[in-house]
């Protein structure tokens, strides 16, 4: 102990005093004895001076020690059954440790200077040295599983270099083990959902409904049992299931194959029955587990069903989602939520309607019809958008030269100064509170309602009523004309709001190329006796020379991507209407079904999508903060440049087309 303190007092400088003598005697040799003798001074004082160093910060150290002797001792004699040991912080090295510790480690009984990093790699003691006293993470050694606390032993002499610990090894195996088998057992509730039954079902006999119920059953049980889950049905298309945590990493690996399964089973009119599965966990007990599995639930029906989504105390997770949305339109509901919203509006002092930042064709149409309504219904109303920045100043110029409009449009600032308590906000276009065009305009109002067609985001706005989400709805201006349908006269509408309406329909559409069903050719049938002119809708979709050899430039720049896709990164800014017409062009390119359109904007790449095909863009692009459907959608990636936004988006592609 007494050689190990003296190597730890006595610098490696002593080593340079043979060398001093060795001057000193060459000088007394070269006849320099002035110069000897100065030589031999000077060794001889430095010598003295650390010699007295040296006993100084020998007996500094000792008393350090001796300081603590107390609590070694106890420790050394058994009265602490953990394993302890001090350790210079500096150096890392073991000046000390108990049976317990060197028994753990496999060390002999005499003390040997042996580092820490050499023994313990993986523990770090940097939480030591800046004053905490327990180490962030746990210590898994040789199977065995410890917290390690510690504590900075107090310095004798704060001019010595000396910064000792103390560190603990409490073995919490047992605990870790019982905790961490207490996590994967939590219960984990499910509520699975035919999504289309009452559909399948009146186009079927009874015999083949019971058929089709049959095969619905036993797959869903079969996944159940796969699962080691319970299963119980509650109504012909509902079905309760409970299963624990440990499950769920299964169930996320093979992707929730009862999405898949349940599509294998075919109608005799050759149709197909999807499923939604709502999940709830990390709830407080049951009852919030089940109220996070029917929010979970609520959620994949009002993003178009056949998915599941997973809720749990902070956020929503979403798997599948990869095919068009089934079609569950009633008109009973549509008539409903058109009188519910009507009654609401005659009930508000004032009305303000307002879509999405850089409002488009679509929003804009949407607007224009609910700003009708509210006409028809001698309502006050502004719709609230920026008319300086937006995506629709075609039609935007003829609906502000209408006499009815004037005063109409407002920017978010004044809608904020002239709201009141009874003031009624109507949402189009959007479910997003990021995405709206004033976000403190919807902070501030309690009264909303909602308007869209896109899928339901995580971050959606909530209490809205009534809600009119459907994503099965090729646009919000299919929506708001299938409103008017019930509400208003045919007179009552300008042809000019026809006109927007159609122009909304038609660009979500392509023209009516995509996203089409029944309804939406209705609608536009419906407007189009109105007097929506198809010219004057094409007019608004014109572009100037610049504008189109700008958007051929684009198309230059794409590449082709496998799976039947092509993207376009630039390094230069564009409008976000270039970047969507340019996504919609290349389109037009024979093998291209999904096209990606990314480009720089200050501090953030924004990403244009579209697809006609197998690629679900709006799931692809959700990995990466975005949102809207399966034909059209886009991002924002904040504080990231376009090649590092780019290798985001493929490696989201990979991983949705992975088998």
């Amino acid at each position: 102990m007494k050689r190990k303190l003296r190597r730890n007092t006595l610098p490696n400088v002593i080593y340079f005093f043979p060398a001093l003598i060795l001057f000193t005697l060459a000088a007394f040799l070269l006849r320099q004895p002035i110069l000897g003798l100065c030589e031999l001074a000077v060794t001889v004082g430095l010598y003295a001076l650390l010699q007295a160093r040296s006993i100084r910060r020998r007996k500094a150290l000792t008393e350090y020690i001796q300081a603590n002797n107390a609590v070694l001792e106890k420790m050394k004699d058994g009265e602490v059954p953990f394993p302890v040991a001090m350790v210079h912080l500096e150096s890392l090295e073991l000046h000390w440790y108990n049976r317990a510790f060197g028994k753990l480690l496999q060390l002999p009984g005499q003390m040997d200077p042996y580092k820490l990093r050499e023994l313990l790699p993986e523990l770090d003691l940097e939480w030591l040295k800046m004053g905490m006293t327990e180490a962030p993470e746990e210590l898994q050694f040789r199977g065995l599983r410890f917290q390690v606390t510690g504590s900075l032993l107090p310095d004798v002499d704060a001019k010595n270099d000396l910064l000792f610990g103390m560190i603990y090894f409490r073995d919490q195996t047992e605990l870790l083990q019982v905790r961490d088998e207490y996590i994967r057992s939590r219960p984990l509730v499910a509520i699975v959902v035919v999504d289309n039954f009452d559909e399948l079902a009146n186009t079927l006999s009874d015999a083949e409904t019971a058929g089709l119920t049959a095969q619905i059953n036993t797959k869903i049980n079969e996944w159940a049992e796969a699962n080691n889950g319970l299963v119980r049905k509650m109504e012909r298309n509902r079905f309760f299931l409970l299963f624990e945590v440990r499950d769920l990493a299964a169930m996320s690996e093979r992707k929730f194959e009862l999405l898949e399964s349940i599509r294998t089973i075919q109608t005799s009119n050759g149709l197909n029955p999807t499923v939604s599965i709502g999940l709830g966990k990390d709830g407080v007990d049951f009852r919030e587990n089940y109220k996070f599995a029917a929010l979970s639930i609520d959620m994949a029906l009002s993003r178009g069903g056949d998915q599941a989504v997973l809720k749990d105390r902070n956020d929503f997770a979403f798997f599948g989602g990869r095919n068009n949305h089934s079609d569950r339109h009633s008109k009973v509901r549509s008539r409903t939520a058109a009188r519910n919203l009507a009654a609401l509006i005659a009930e508000s002092s004032r009305v303000f309607i307002m879509g999405h930042k850089m409002a488009d064709l679509d929003a804009l149409g949407a607007a224009a019809g609910v700003y009708c309504l509210c006409r028809k219904l001698g309502k006050r109303a502004n719709i609230v958008m920026d008319v300086n920045a937006n995506a629709a100043q075609s039609l935007l110029s003829r609906l502000r030269a209408l006499p009815e409009y004037e005063g109409c449009f407002i920017n978010g600032q004044d809608a904020l100064v002239e709201v009141d308590p009874k003031s009624y906000l109507i949402v189009v276009d959007t479910n997003r509170p990021d995405q709206v065009e004033c976000k403190p305009l919807l902070e501030s109002l309690r009264r909303v309602a909602i308007i869209d067609h896109h899928r339901r985001a995580a971050d959606y706005i909530e209490g809205a009523a009534p809600n009119m989400h459907e994503p099965r709805a090729s646009s919000a201006s299919e929506l708001v004309a299938e409103l008017l349908q019930y509400t208003v006269e045919a007179d009552d509408i300008l042809q000019e709001e026809a006109m927007a309406l159609l122009a909304g329909i038609a660009l979500d559409t392509k023209h009516f190329g995509v996203r089409t069903n029944s309804y939406t050719f209705e609608a536009a049938a419906f407007l189009r006796r109105l007097g929506a002119d198809p010219v004057e809708v094409k007019k608004l979709f014109q572009n100037d020379l610049s504008s189109t050899v700008a958007r051929y430039r684009i198309i230059q720049n794409a590449k082709q991507y496998p799976h039947k896709i092509a993207i376009a990164a630039l390094d230069y800014t564009v409008t976000r209407t270039l970047a969507a017409q340019a996504a919609d062009e290349l389109l037009n390119i024979s093998g291209i079904e999904a096209s990606f359109v990314l480009y720089p904007q200050e501090d953030q790449t924004i990403i244009s999508a579209r697809s006609i095909g197998e690629a679900n863009v709006q799931v692809i692009l959700e990995a990466l903060g975005g949102g809207g459907n399966a034909a059209t959608a886009g991002a924002q990636v904040k504080n990231r440049s376009v090649l590092g936004a780019l290798d985001d988006l493929t490696r989201s592609i990979d991983k949705f087309f992975e088998p």
